[in-house]
């Protein structure tokens, strides 16, 4: 039986500290630019070019501020990823597959958001210091409303999925944090049909609509933060002095 051991010598980090720490940075992040969304008001519809050019102008401050919250809380999203990986494998080495799923499938997820986010922040900067340009405004729009919709549903059902399995399965977690993932991958699933519900930004159901973000995206994002609440509730303290290590030193 391998002896349990203090490790000398510098930081080490508590996993589950580091994982909780950054489910409430993203949390609040997700405050941060739920506000800011609000205050910009309803996008015009995309075949409204002159409304469009106009919005775009007056939100271009607004849209870049979310746009830099959003690409803090995703940088934040890897360190809770990296950190719920290591919580739920290290006991149970056989599950490291289904977890890496989890976490390749939560980068690609920030990946493609942030691409998202880079068409979103050049609608808003066609604005700063140059005539707006409708169509172009419209393609922008076009391209990052189905990153932000169908794709990340798919992509974070298939997070969710696997999350809520690695954890009914290691127990490294509560396991009603496991069936709370598998609920909010049918969630996601669900959303992903959106990518029929057209563009208009009145209807509940379309591409990249409210409807999808509180349906599916939101979900995921409140169990992120909730796993953060539960993970620092299970830290305990795992290492103590190996006394054999020691008096090796000593006798050396």
């Amino acid at each position: 039986m391998a002896k349990p051991v203090r490790r000398y010598g510098g930081y080490f980090p508590d996993v589950h500290v580091w994982v909780a720490v950054s489910a409430f940075i993203v949390g609040a992040m997700l405050l941060a630019e739920f506000v800011v969304r609000t205050s910009m008001g309803p996008r015009p519809h995309l075949d409204q070019h002159a409304a469009l050019e106009v919005f775009a102008s007056e939100t271009s401050t607004a849209t870049l501020l979310k746009i830099l919250i959003d690409t803090i809380m995703m940088a934040f999203l890897i360190v809770f990823l990296g950190g719920f990986r290591q919580v739920v494998t290290r006991n149970r080495d056989d599950l490291n597959w289904i977890a890496d799923l989890a976490f390749g499938a939560g980068l690609v997820f920030v990946g493609v958001t942030l691409v998202g986010d880079s068409l979103e922040a050049g609608g808003a900067l066609d604005t700063v210091g140059s005539v707006p340009n409708g169509v172009a405004i419209r393609t922008l729009t076009e391209g990052y409303l189905v990153m932000f919709g169908p794709m990340t549903c798919i992509l974070l059902a298939l997070v969710s999925a696997a999350s809520g399995y690695v954890i009914l399965a290691s127990r490294a977690l509560p396991a009603w944090t496991g069936r709370l993932a598998l609920a909010v991958t049918v969630l996601n699933l669900i959303g992903a049909s959106s990518i029929f519900g057209g563009t208009d930004a009145d209807k509940f159901y379309s591409v990249g609509s409210w409807g999808v973000a509180v349906f599916a995206t939101f979900p995921w994002l409140v169990w992120v933060v909730t796993v953060g609440i539960v993970s620092l509730r299970e830290r305990t303290l795992e290492v103590t002095t190996d006394t054999t290590a020691i008096d090796v030193v000593g006798n050396a």
